[in-house]
């Protein structure tokens, strides 16, 4: 007798920062069946940009994945809209402007900026770095404000945005950010069961470690 099949389940997947390598590992290693939540910041820092946001992409059109906004994908969206001379600045010092170059930049541009900044399910709602508690919106940079304020009115909500050495818990709040491009794993979080899944992220960069990172908190 066939058993019945078992519901689909949720992976949300941490900062891949461009870490192409440890994404295409870590989505092999997760079942085929779940739907894959890319918490934001799939873009800059690391090596292999086009080819993470190929592979992220990939997940979308197929129907598998969902990718979230960060602030590096609104800062950048941000920039190219602007011709100022800020805005020159941020694109000359913007890792996925560097790799991508002008044109092909400008060819992401309309997905970037379409990106959601939440999914949900159940009992559980995913977005990149927090609410503001006086709107209680999406807020793409905040921290700690968030931190101290959040009283459970979404239920459990799994964000990236901080690197951290584990995935860890505060209160309802869920960081899946294990700094993938600073040494540290690339890792999965299933909300509706609490497993974890990780992979090795760019270990030639374990030098810069998670205290320094931490320290400056960095965006």
């Amino acid at each position: 007798m066939t058993s019945p099949s078992r519901a689909c389940h949720h992976w949300v997947i941490g900062d891949v920062h461009g870490c192409a390598d440890s994404l295409e590992r870590l989505v092999a290693e997760l079942p085929a069946g779940d739907r894959l939540v890319l918490c934001g910041d799939v873009i800059n820092r690391g090596p292999q940009i086009r080819r993470t946001m190929e592979l992220a992409w990939g997940l979308v059109e197929s129907g598998r994945g969902v990718w979230l906004k960060g602030n590096h994908e609104a800062d950048l969206v941000a920039a190219l809209h602007h011709g100022n001379w800020m805005a020159h600045r941020a694109l000359a010092g913007c890792d996925t402007y560097r790799q991508l170059g002008d044109r092909h930049s400008r060819i992401w541009q309309e997905r970037l900026e379409r990106l959601p900044c939440t999914y949900g399910g159940p009992g559980w709602v995913a977005t990149h770095a927090g609410f503001d508690p006086t709107s209680w919106e999406p807020d793409l940079s905040i921290r700690m404000p968030f931190w101290q304020a959040y009283d459970g009115r979404f239920g459990d909500v799994v964000i990236g945005h901080t690197p951290g050495p584990n995935v860890r818990r505060l209160g309802q709040i869920v960081m899946v950010d294990t700094g993938a491009c600073y040494g540290g794993d690339l890792s999965a979080y299933c909300p509706e069961t609490g497993a974890i899944r990780s992979v090795p992220g760019l270990r030639d960069r374990a030098m810069t470690s998670f205290s320094q990172q931490l320290a400056g908190c960095l965006p």
